[in-house]
């Protein structure tokens, strides 16, 4: 259920007016996890897990472009060496075993190094700590439903301009004017919710993911963390926000019609802004993606 201040079925004029309190509260926050036209590398990592999966990425595409470099090379002199008018007489030997020991050894020191390096990564990512804060977050098509275990609070999230909140999936004036009203501009179309999930700055959160009727999937690039919310399962990831601001992310398993229309908002913000919000939040008087974060904080920016 969500809270009393949004329903599922809103018309679009009434959306505009529910958002109309936020974009003050949203310039304070700076947009820094989201996709950027034309760009191919990473989103800036905001978390130590996608510190982590950066540096191992680099590490590995150095490997690879070294294996790439060496086996082009030795082509190349075998093609130029051994073709049929440099060599015309050519060897009849079938075995060289100096040479078969070090292609079978080479490979397996090289998948070594790396598993010695891409292991722990992957455990730091499978071992749960104990979280700060717990949230469940829920998959149903299309929109996620969030609860703060230790909370009592409980809301949907959709996507702003999803039919389900009186939009067409498409970017009308209309849409336009709720992310204006919103803090955000037409740039974050199919990435910004009318509710987002609030979380304090430096604290671990865990995240319980499960889902009501398909398999989805709560990924978000800037934390380095993507999990499957697989029906009748709880599965959990955690993460720590190094930095406050917006970051957004996706539903990442094809899960039905509108499979590209489940985006997520996520909001890091000062423990006392956080603590402001959950009183708020309790009290249901508030819409819970409008976070009041310090004055000091970047203008919302995608720089």
């Amino acid at each position: 259920m969500r809270l009393s201040t949004v329903t599922s079925g809103i018309a679009a004029a009434g959306m505009t007016t529910l958002l109309a309190g936020q974009a003050l509260a949203q310039q304070a926050l700076e947009i820094i996890g989201q996709p950027v036209l034309g760009a191919t590398g990473f989103q800036p990592a905001a978390t130590e897990l996608a510190e982590d999966i950066h540096w191992l990425d680099g590490m590995i595409l150095y490997i690879i472009t070294a294996i790439v470099i060496f086996v082009t090379a030795l082509l190349i002199y075998v093609i130029l060496r051994y073709n049929q008018r440099a060599n015309p007489t050519p060897a009849r030997f079938t075995h060289n075993s100096p040479l078969e020991v070090a292609w079978t050894l080479i490979p397996i020191v090289i998948l070594v190094f790396i598993g010695a390096f891409s292991l722990p990564v992957l455990f730091k990512q499978q071992e749960i700590p104990v979280g700060e804060v717990t949230i469940k977050a829920t998959g149903n098509q299309w929109y996620w439903n969030y609860e703060y275990v230790d909370e009592g609070i409980n809301f949907d999230s959709y996507m702003i301009g999803s039919p389900a909140t009186g939009g067409t999936n498409m970017l009308t004036p209309e849409v336009e004017a709720q992310l204006t009203a919103a803090g955000y501009s037409k740039e974050q179309f199919l990435l910004a919710t009318d509710t987002a999930v609030v979380v304090p700055v430096g604290k671990v959160v865990v995240v319980q993911v499960t889902a009501t009727d398909v398999i989805h999937s709560w990924k978000v690039p800037a934390f380095g963390v993507m999990q499957d919310a697989v029906p009748g399962r709880t599965a959990a990831l955690w993460f720590k926000a190094e930095k406050e601001g917006i970051y957004f992310g996706q539903c990442s398993e094809i899960c039905g019609q509108m499979h590209a229309y489940m985006p997520i908002t996520v909001k890091v913000v000062s423990e006392a802004a956080y603590a402001q919000w959950l009183e708020k939040a309790k009290a249901g008087d508030v819409q819970l993606s409008s976070v009041a974060a310090p004055a000091s904080v970047k203008v919302a920016s995608n720089d």
